[in-house]
């Protein structure tokens, strides 16, 4: 069975196997073709999302792929997007909107309810795009997930497009996890596989060959190519979160996040995390929130459970001993609902119904509500007396009640208020992600905080040259005729 389509789907052995950058570079590649290219995922599970200008919610490596294909984002791009809220259970956002919360055997069965839903979304780019490319979920190969499958090689199947399987060889074990993937598909499933990608390979790549050889040998397969390990790669993460850091010679401000249990759009924070004057760190389970000029409270898809979570691991304490040496707090989402006096949850939105005390650090109260805030805002930041333009987007369940004489110094072209700064001024809160985007609302955040001589770089145009730097790799490394001999 030959697989005739111009429409390509990239699966991974493994998680982070390098899906979402594989995607991005074959749309811009294609873009700079002159091919109208789209992207697509049939099912995400992330807490990373962006709002489209459709009003919906997507997952941020879609929006990402978008802005790649040099297109604007939709709700069809990735219909079926996956919010975990708990070990077992999960937010399940349909076509961009929120249904309901399932447990992973409810949402296992519902699967047959979805593939319908992402057919159709799939078919509406069909229509508009000569080419769809599609990222697949974690892997092909996991047999318990086999059965309704929509993510990997149920949705190939269903939809009769080509794959090629994309391994990371900085884990290690790259062969084997090329040949077992191949292995484990069903007769039809390996014959619609047209190659495999290597990727992150350091060295010299001649080295390799004779592994190549055996691989292609023993699957019948062809080695599409071999991207190499590309140093000082910033492209936003899907989920998972990067730890990594390259710092310059002089560090001029101390940044903390604490990792909550459902950390979500950890992303705001690439523009500190990549910039070389800021040691930007991450402080996880058991460590301590020390040593920061700055600390951030950053959203969550359960605000309540990690508040809790926050303060079993001794933060509300390094917090309280922050303020009292002066330092600075900035809340976004979940963390700004937490600096509150209170957070009730009357509906059992994120689980049973109740309240609970918030750290009592900005005199608001939090109400939360079945309704959720998606969309995409600009307005002014007024800090210090000093203003910036500022744009963002709001994902998050809850209204914010703010009380005199308090201050909101976003005020959205809309004609709303947004945030809080604390009367003491060490604490700026807000609803809105996406803080550091923009490079005058950045400066101006670094110099309430103290920073006044820093360099603040576009965030999209560091965006755009990682895409281009890995496209770049791609046409370098890749024989994409065997993917699309005529383009």
């Amino acid at each position: 069975m030959a697989v005739q389509s111009s429409h390509l789907m990239v699966q991974g052995t493994t998680s982070d196997a390098g899906k979402s950058a594989l995607v991005a570079a074959l749309c811009r590649v294609l873009q700079r073709r002159g091919v109208k290219v789209a992207p697509f995922k049939p099912q995400n599970m992330a807490l990373n999302s962006a709002v489209t200008p459709d009003g919906g919610e997507i997952g941020r490596a879609q929006a990402v792929q978008a802005q790649a294909c040099k297109i604007s984002p939709t709700v069809h791009m990735n219909p079926v997007l996956l919010k975990p809220n708990s070990d077992t259970g999960a937010q399940v956002i349909l076509q961009g909107k929120a249904i309901k919360n399932m447990e992973a055997w409810g949402y296992h069965g519902y699967k047959k309810v979805a593939l319908p839903k992402v057919l159709e979304s799939f078919e509406l780019l069909c229509q508009q795009y000569e080419v769809v490319l599609i990222e697949g979920a974690g892997s092909p190969a996991e047999v318990n997930l086999r059965d309704n499958d929509i993510a990997n090689m149920g949705f190939a199947e269903a939809a009769d497009v080509p794959v090629i399987i994309v391994a990371d060889i900085d884990r290690g074990g790259v062969f084997a996890h090329l040949y077992g993937t191949l292995a484990l598909l069903s007769e039809s499933e390996q014959q619609r596989v047209k190659g495999f990608v290597i990727n992150r390979f350091r060295g010299d790549v001649t080295l390799l060959q004779p592994g190549l050889d055996w691989l292609e040998q023993k699957t019948g397969k062809p080695v599409i190519g071999v991207l190499p390990y590309l140093h000082g790669f910033q492209l936003e993460a899907e989920d998972a979160i990067a730890y990594d850091q390259s710092l310059g010679e002089q560090v001029k401000l101390k940044v903390v996040v604490p990792v909550l249990t459902r950390i979500s759009n950890h992303t705001d924070f690439d523009p500190l995390r990549h910039h070389p004057d800021i040691d930007f760190r991450y402080v996880r389970k058991g460590e301590r929130l020390t040593d920061a000029d700055v600390i951030i409270l950053p959203g969550t898809k359960s605000v309540m459970a990690d508040l809790e979570f926050f303060r079993q691991q001794g933060w509300e304490k390094d917090l309280l001993r922050h303020l009292r040496f002066g330092g600075k707090v900035i809340g976004i989402c979940g963390g700004y609902q937490m600096l509150g006096r209170f957070i009730s949850d009357p509906d059992g939105v994120e689980g049973s119904a109740g309240s609970v005390n918030g750290l009592g650090l900005l005199d608001t109260h939090t109400v939360l509500t079945a309704t959720k805030a998606l969309t995409n805002v600009q307005g002014t930041l007024n800090l210090n007396q000093q203003t910036a333009h500022i744009t963002g987007y709001e994902i998050h369940v809850g209204r914010t009640t703010v009380n005199p004489p308090q201050v909101q110094p976003i005020s959205l072209d809309s004609g709303s208020l947004d945030g809080v700064v604390s009367e003491c001024n060490q604490i700026f809160a807000t609803y809105l992600h996406g803080l550091f985007d923009h490079p005058q609302a950045f400066q101006l955040i670094c110099e309430w905080l103290g920073l006044t001589s820093i360099d603040v770089p576009s965030h999209h145009a560091i965006q755009e040259r990682a895409i281009d730097q890995i496209a770049d790799a791609v046409e370098q490394h890749l024989n994409l005729g065997l993917i699309w001999p005529n383009y």
